[in-house]
């Protein structure tokens, strides 16, 4: 059984959705690829939604850096092998895409390892936010450009506008 649960924070609400194994969903309230609900899901809470509450609100007032959360996202194995790779940019870090193939071993599949960050079912906990364009550009993102930047501000990875030009 998969529950789920809406959460408050500061870029709208998340739908969180995980199981007793792990999470499996963190959705923003206007998701570019939505998941789909099946007959199995069931509006509640877990242990797991519990700490993963409990996280995200760290996360958002500035106190956490990194998850310890069980995860269990849906995908392909190459789909997942990008997502576990984001797992691994620094808090406050930003990597290109490029460097992202490079990470998964697939130097040349960089539009693959794009569309493969573009579908992760955990953004925020596995940031893939922290993934911009080559020449430093704010590209795609689920949760919408805005949410992109407010989560970078947030974690120091981009410059604040009166920084630019001091």
């Amino acid at each position: 059984m998969i529950h789920y649960q809406y959460m408050n924070s500061p870029v709208d609400p998340l739908l969180l959705a995980a199981d007793e194994q792990g999470l499996r969903l963190i959705e923003f309230h206007r998701p570019r690829h939505a998941m789909a609900r099946v007959a199995h899901w069931s509006e509640g809470d877990n242990a797991v939604l519990q700490a993963t509450r409990v996280q995200l609100q760290e996360y958002f007032s500035g106190t956490r850096s990194s998850f310890e959360l069980p995860l269990t996202p849906m995908g392909t194995p190459f789909q997942k092998q990008v997502w576990f790779a984001l797992a691994a940019i620094p808090y406050g870090s930003t990597i290109s895409y490029a460097q992202l193939a490079l990470r998964v071993g697939k130097p040349s599949a960089m539009r693959a390892v794009g569309a493969a960050n573009g579908r992760n079912p955990l953004p925020i906990v596995l940031p893939c936010h922290r993934v911009i364009g080559a020449d430093g550009s704010l590209t795609g993102f689920g949760g919408g450009l805005p949410t992109k930047q407010f989560l970078l501000e947030l974690e120091g990875a981009l410059p604040r506008a009166d920084d630019l030009f001091a």
